[in-house]
């Protein structure tokens, strides 16, 4: 069987082969600036490997999801899945040698280094009957083996730490071949670093990065200047499965792209200086707002001759007068009609002004001509009466408007949800409840609404990095989401 790959070719146009069986015994690391063409490279060879050994790619920017669309690789998105399953799931990627990109781009980055560590460990712990010979690339590797401590906790930088350094120390042993990429020598743990045998060495420009580089090839320093003066996907290979002497290579292409935005120059817009200023300004108070979602178009206006009986209907004085008149208040009315309003499912979704709009014009419909409610009471009573607090005992519901009697309109009927599903005693509130009462559909705002709440001090977020929440609200019991 051949176990070679064409990575690329030297400066007098002969191809360049790395041979896969030496890479998995004597691991690989690859440093390139951002722009160097150092996803290129991996890209490069993992494509021309794809059919000869099992993949593991951890990538933190979703930069090689595209491979699943040419190659059978199975995507793992990091951010849908809890602690336990990302473990059994690095499992099942050993006992049945599938090849894996495990995205991390819907996590932060404490999240990102937690996940491509428990994924790691897991892959490292597999039982001995599994350990098949796997590639297993880390791209902006200095994330999860950094030098020294940064703004990650020391608990996170020692889980992934530890795990990075039994995959590149002690993977061998296990068939794990370890492949990490890194922008920068100076910030990836040397411990790490100095167990690759090979080494391929992009453009870089800082002193400190060009002299390791020139280290680990083997160079002078005074050589090291060179590598400042590569080109964009050209790199400098040293080791026994590449070349044993320092040797410039350039990349070849690939069939598969990252799916990311171009770098490249693109024509700028022809709008005019005030044109222009006049779009950046447009509605920028309603865009300043809390996000919610582009409201529903209006209800039809009533028709004219229910327009022509409203007017002939009796005055407020002249209707209290009227003998016998025994039917409900105004604020009975109203009343009904916030509640029938409340009930209707796409009442969230449009803005407060036609919501209060319809209010009025649904009182006047039914005989209350003067409810007594103004456009902030409407609100408030609008997401009290979304928020389905009729459900709890009455003692839970004075709980729950007390806690929420300073909190501001736009964001009282969520946070209602949220204590009501904690007073009921449910593990969390339904997310397509907590959508309804914000008015929106997309996941991200209500995201971004928690975070909101959080910072005000209403209530307390806890992440998993699978995706999961714990939502706890001072006071009151917590409640997972």
């Amino acid at each position: 069987m051949n176990t070679e790959i064409i990575i690329g070719e030297d400066r007098t146009g002969k191809p360049i082969r790395i041979d896969m069986e030496e890479l998995l015994a004597t691991r690989l690391l690859v440093q390139g600036n951002s722009g160097s063409g150092k996803s290129h490279l991996l890209r490069r060879l993992l494509e021309e490997s794809a059919d000869m050994v099992q993949q593991v790619i951890i990538d933190p920017e979703g930069d090689f999801t595209s491979l699943a669309d040419l190659f059978p690789h199975i995507v793992i998105d990091g951010s849908a899945h809890s602690v336990g399953e990302i473990e059994a799931l690095a499992r099942r990627v050993r006992e049945h040698r599938a090849s894996v990109v495990l995205a991390l781009e819907g996590l932060d980055v404490e999240q990102q280094i937690r996940c491509a560590a428990q994924f790691i460990a897991a892959l490292f712990d597999a039982p001995r009957e599994h350990w098949f010979p796997a590639l297993v690339v880390v791209d902006e590797a200095q994330m999860f083996a950094p030098a020294v401590s940064g703004e990650i906790s020391e608990e996170t930088r020692r889980l992934s730490l530890n795990a990075m350094t039994n995959l590149m120390c002690r993977g061998r042993k296990r068939g794990l071949a370890g492949i990490v990429a890194t922008q920068r020598l100076a910030k990836l743990a040397k411990n790490v670093a100095a167990e690759a045998s090979n080494f391929l060495m992009g453009r870089t420009f800082l002193d400190i990065d060009m002299i390791r580089a020139a280290d680990l090839l083997g160079m002078e320093r005074r050589q090291a200047e060179q590598i400042r003066d590569l080109e964009r996907g050209s790199f400098l290979g040293l080791g026994p499965a590449i070349t044993r002497r320092p040797l410039s290579i350039r990349v070849g292409s690939t069939r598969t792209g990252a799916k990311t935005n171009s770098s490249g120059l693109m024509p700028l817009p022809t709008a005019k200086p005030d044109e222009m200023e006049a779009l950046l300004h447009a509605e920028l108070e309603e865009a300043a707002a809390p996000a919610v979602e582009r409201p529903l178009p209006p209800p039809p206006p009533e028709p004219i001759s229910r327009n022509m009986e409203i007017l002939d209907e009796p005055a407020p004085s002249e209707l209290a007068e009227m003998p016998g008149n025994k039917g409900p208040s105004q604020q009975d009315i109203a009343a009904e009609v916030l509640a029938k309003m409340a009930s209707d499912p796409s009442s969230p979704f449009q803005s407060s002004s036609q919501l209060f709009q319809s209010f009025q014009m649904q009182c006047r419909a039914a005989g209350a001509f003067a409810s007594g409610i103004d456009m902030e009471q409407f609100r408030r009573r609008f997401s009290i009466a979304i928020a389905g607090l009729e459900r709890l005992e009455e003692r839970h519901r004075e709980t729950a408007l007390g806690m929420a009697a300073n909190v501001e309109s736009d964001i009282l009927a969520p946070y209602l949800v949220i204590i009501r599903s904690a007073l009921e005693g449910r593990t969390a509130p339904d997310q397509d409840e907590l959508a309804a009462a914000y008015g929106t559909s997309s996941p991200g705002r209500i995201r971004r609404l928690l975070d909101h709440l959080e910072s005000l001090g209403l209530i307390v977020i806890r992440e998993e990095y699978g995706g999961g929440r714990t939502l706890m609200v001072p006071g009151i019991e917590e409640a997972s989401a």
